[in-house]
């Protein structure tokens, strides 16, 4: 089966479905679906990043590959700025409204770099939508789990660092370096949010278990 298919049948749920449902009805069966929904919604940016990610690479001389990789890793994405678990088992600690709040400000992170995603490919163009899709059913998770609370009351907390390493610091002649550094952050953000929504959707199921 073809990724444009296996995608295409992710796709299948959208978010816009349950945008009517009355959260506060029936709470545990629709927290339920929007998580599936939402977890199914990641698995397809993560195999979308990895493809593109995969797609680049391939395009490159080994030696291109080898620098950039270097390079890379002694950059920082601007996802790095956001607090967020330091391994699996403070994953497994963090409080599923904790992993709500850092998995949308990641995904919040991509708003202005997925428009340098785009374009090119039928693949790239649905980055920014996808991510704008994924972002509006955090957020109603974190409504249907904060029980009134005002996580995102100071706007302040949600302003990230601009991604300064990408657009100001490289030059017009370093194409390679920008597109590497995007989609290598991108697929590493991607996987963080699968992983977050994941182990958060597990603790809706008390016998699951949920180690990573």
């Amino acid at each position: 089966m073809s990724l444009e298919m296996n995608i295409n049948m992710i796709q299948v749920l959208s978010f816009s479905t349950i945008l009517s449902l009355g959260i506060s009805s029936q709470p545990i069966t629709d927290s339920q679906r929007l998580f599936s929904i939402a977890v199914s919604r990641v698995q397809h940016l993560h195999l979308l990043a990895q493809r593109l990610f995969s797609d680049f690479e391939s395009s490159l001389q080994t030696e291109e590959q080898r620098q950039l990789n270097k390079i890379f890793l002694q950059d920082l994405c601007n996802s790095d700025y956001i607090i967020s678990p330091i391994d699996k088992h403070e994953t497994q600690r963090s409080s599923v409204l904790k992993l709500l709040s850092i998995s949308y400000q990641l995904v919040d992170s991509w708003k202005f770099p997925s428009h340098s995603l785009s374009g090119g490919s039928a693949l790239r163009n649905q980055i920014s939508p996808k991510l704008s899709e994924l972002k509006t059913g955090i957020l109603l998770l974190i409504r249907a789990n904060q029980d009134g609370a005002e996580i995102f009351s100071d706007n302040s907390a949600l302003q990230l660092a601009p991604y300064v390493s990408y657009d100001q610091s490289l030059g017009a002649d370093e194409p390679l370096r920008r597109t590497y550094d995007l989609l290598a952050c991108f697929k590493k953000d991607m996987h963080k949010v699968e992983t977050y929504l994941t182990v958060a959707k597990c603790r809706l199921s008390p016998e699951a278990n949920c180690t990573l």
